[in-house]
């Protein structure tokens, strides 16, 4: 596989009052053109914070550390200049965040904000620049799209600026694109769209994207490749069939059965993972999972689990690795 991105050890703490919180701690993947990885994990697992690392949009104080490579076409984003991480930003690499009405600014007409993005990096005109705006609206399903250029960003709904920002991240067609659940302020309808869409741009067009979610059945429907995280680690990545079809980690197992399903029995619906994940000031030495797991080895106690092959693109961090029954 040639990988377009190669992340290595990527390591995300921050400094605190009670201490350093080790948000992402040593994650690597590799992704290939075209390919879509789908990032899964409970709230507070480092997902986010993962793809922000990428494109070095977190804020850092002097305490804080970032380190490891996340390597794009070759460079390491983490060692360029502000300057050059400018220069990929939205032209080879592109972002949807997911609260959008913090990413565009309330004074300023959408149709300005989605040219100026296409003039400044792809160099168009003014009027070929708002042509190819409304195109981009009509393709994320913005009805009358050439008079909604026009309008200001409280004029739309929380789920229609969500599909302004994902116009606005394909307008320069990136190579790599990160989606922090993309699809979560959109109807099922709505949401069914920009996805496709999106599966058809990496199928076709070769752009590779990182897809975080809560939903697994967006990973299994979209994805080609599952990354598990949990309490900054990854704990398990794999295939999407074999994922879903033979999880290894107990807490992928876990996530599987808390997905409910029509064909169960109302009070089997619902099946949740007891226990609390646990804090990301100075972990403990064992395995992160030890508390919520019922088939731990005295082993997990003392010794945290690497990823390890299990099967060919199958990598699982638990010295247990149970199968589904």
């Amino acid at each position: 596989m040639n990988a377009l991105l190669q992340v290595r050890a990527l390591t995300t703490y921050f400094h605190t009052k009670r201490g350093m919180v080790r948000a992402v701690d040593g994650i690597s993947y590799d992704l290939a053109e075209g390919e879509i990885l789908c990032i899964v994990g409970e709230t507070g697992s480092g997902k986010s914070t993962s793809v922000l690392s990428l494109m070095r949009l977190l804020s850092e104080s002097k305490q804080d550390i970032i380190g490891g490579e996340v390597v794009f076409e070759g460079r390491n984003l983490l060692k360029l200049s502000d300057r050059e991480m400018r220069r990929i930003r939205g032209r080879k690499i592109a972002m949807v965040f997911q609260d959008p009405t913090t990413s565009l600014n309330p004074v300023l007409t959408i149709g300005r904000q989605i040219s100026e993005t296409l003039q400044n990096n792809l160099g168009m005109d003014g009027k070929s620049a708002m042509c190819r705006s409304a195109e981009l609206l009509e393709m994320v399903g913005i009805a009358d799209a050439k008079t909604r250029l026009g309008d200001y960003p409280l004029q739309f709904s929380g789920g229609m600026l969500q599909r302004v920002m994902i116009a606005m991240a394909l307008s320069c067609g990136p190579k790599l694109l990160l989606a922090d659940e993309p699809t979560s302020a959109l109807d099922v309808t709505t949401q069914a769209q920009v996805l496709k869409m999106i599966k058809g741009l990496a199928l076709d067009g070769g752009m590779a994207v990182i897809l975080v979610t809560h939903n697994l059945g967006l990973a299994a429907r979209y994805s080609h490749r599952v990354v598990v995280m949990y309490a900054g680690h990854i704990v398990e990545e794999a295939p999407v069939a074999k994922f879903f079809g033979c999880p290894h980690h107990p807490y992928s197992q876990a996530l599987i059965r808390a997905v409910p399903s029509l064909g169960q029995p109302v009070e089997d619906r619902l099946v949740s993972i007891e226990g609390f994940p646990p804090s990301l000031i100075d972990p403990s030495g064992g395995c992160l999972f030890l508390p919520r797991c019922d088939r731990a080895l005295e082993r997990c106690v003392e010794e945290a689990p690497s990823l390890t092959c299990v099967a060919e693109s199958h990598r699982v961090a638990c010295w247990v690795c149970s199968r589904v029954n």
